[in-house]
């Protein structure tokens, strides 16, 4: 009977230990984030936008507030279709790296151009992590990947050369 009882108990401690969240490896955690506005195309013809970063750069300026846990991105010359129904990210945390997959919705014209996305993280916790953009339109060009350490600083920017098509057009 006791070794069924601390059988019993074995399996139940597994459960639970199995079930609980680890810290260290961030999977339980409910950090989340959401495309909240972006610019309209910046390099049709017709566009009369000036931008402070080049068109040759793919950006992220971030800002953190640890009052709030929110981490505010802002992803400079993002490429996309030129009129997409729609744009949206998905925003994942896997152990120590957020990623965010930048998607659109029905491309519907025979052209790219560049955007200006803001992106909005809450429940951020002030950590070091690894960042990965996951862009549609930058096929076999510099990732834009970057490490971000929130205990040391709240802001900062990383930046990536592009120069294939749409980026470096408006010149």
């Amino acid at each position: 009977m006791k070794l069924k009882v601390l059988f019993f108990l074995f399996v139940m401690t597994a459960v639970i230990f199995m079930a609980g969240c680890e810290k260290e490896s961030k999977t339980c955690t409910d950090l989340s984030g959401k495309l909240t506005s972006h610019s309209g195309c910046k390099n049709k013809k017709s566009a009369t936008m000036e931008s402070e970063t080049a068109d040759t750069l793919s950006c992220v300026n971030y800002s953190f507030d640890p009052s709030t846990n929110e981490l505010l991105m802002k992803h400079i010359n993002a490429g996309f279709n030129c009129c997409p129904e729609s744009l949206y990210c998905e925003i994942t945390l896997k152990n120590d790296t957020i990623i965010v997959q930048e998607h659109e919705t029905d491309g519907m014209c025979d052209c790219d151009c560049l955007f200006d996305l803001d992106i909005e993280l809450i429940n951020v916790e002030a950590e070091k992590y690894q960042v990965q953009f996951k862009e549609p339109y930058a096929m076999d060009q510099e990732e834009l990947q970057f490490e971000m350490d929130l205990t040391k600083d709240a802001n900062g920017s990383f930046c990536v050369i592009r120069k294939q098509y749409p980026w470096g057009v408006l010149n």
